[in-house]
């Protein structure tokens, strides 16, 4: 919220304005008045002492303001949103850098924006591995989005180079078993589980310095400003963003929107 002592000599210098205009009352050939000359110190604060006691009088009225302007705020960016969703569509359902769970050639694509560190996101995974087994035509795209400091970053940079010893079901296993792991998931454990799975961990460490690792996690961290996101989960159908663990029905919801006319809402 603006601080009252910058919100007041705006109010003031708008009042002013407002008083200064010729109204309806006034002929348009009415000579127009010489410039008035600046506002003195003492004339300031008389108007400002005026606007603030009625501020005081009716609160509401910066409630009213605020809420207004929340509204203009969110309606703004859900334009910028969906201008960025059209221009990204195609990278965000195709690139390599995702991985794909499911059905690859589905008819509707979930794209989900996760950190391994992510409270909701662990509790969003059961929601994704029930649409998924009950949904035969769903295709999601997982991406890597470590937001929650170094060790969600390192963590999927291993991830990232397990793509190269992974692929499909497998993979998926990866990632729940990562996300399900107990306490904070970092390099070390990330590893971990990838020696658990029997893949090769000298070449799992050299993937993760490969050029495609780096070249995903900016990718990722790209399109997730690109969109305003702020936070894990993020699950992207269509032309809808849906922030976090939401549940099961409000993305099959979407998803069969998806299908009956081509848009998250018919």
């Amino acid at each position: 919220m603006l601080p009252l002592p910058r919100l007041l000599p705006a109010l003031a210098v708008a009042g002013l304005v407002a008083a200064a205009a010729p109204t309806q009352a006034q002929s348009p050939t009415t000579t127009p008045a010489a410039p008035s000359a600046p506002m003195s110190d003492a004339q300031r604060q008389a108007i400002e002492g005026v606007v603030r006691d009625y501020l005081l009088k009716n609160p509401e009225v910066l409630q009213e303001a605020m809420a207004e302007l929340e509204k203009r705020q969110q309606e703004a960016q859900k334009v910028a949103q969906a201008s960025a969703l059209k221009e990204t569509r195609d990278t965000l359902h195709n690139s390599p850098h995702g991985f794909v769970a499911g059905n690859p050639n589905g008819d509707v694509t979930v794209v989900e924006f996760f950190d391994y560190n992510c409270g909701y996101c662990k509790r969003a995974l059961t929601d994704l591995q029930t649409l998924i087994k009950g949904d035969p035509k769903l295709k999601v795209v997982l991406r890597d989005f470590p937001v929650l400091g170094p060790d969600s970053l390192e963590a999927s940079k291993v991830a990232l180079a397990a793509k190269q010893q992974l692929k499909g079901d497998k993979l998926f296993d990866y990632h729940t078993r990562l996300l399900e792991s107990r306490g904070r998931v970092n390099g070390e454990r990330a590893i971990a589980v990838a020696k658990e799975m029997g893949l090769d961990i000298a070449r799992l460490q050299k993937d993760m310095q490969a050029p495609e690792v780096q070249a995903a996690l900016q990718e990722n961290v790209g399109l997730g400003d690109k969109l305003g996101l702020s936070g894990t989960p993020a699950f992207i159908i269509g032309d809808e963003i849906i922030p976090g663990a939401v549940g099961v029905e409000p993305i099959r919801k979407t998803v069969a929107g998806m299908r009956q006319c081509g848009h998250a809402t018919c």
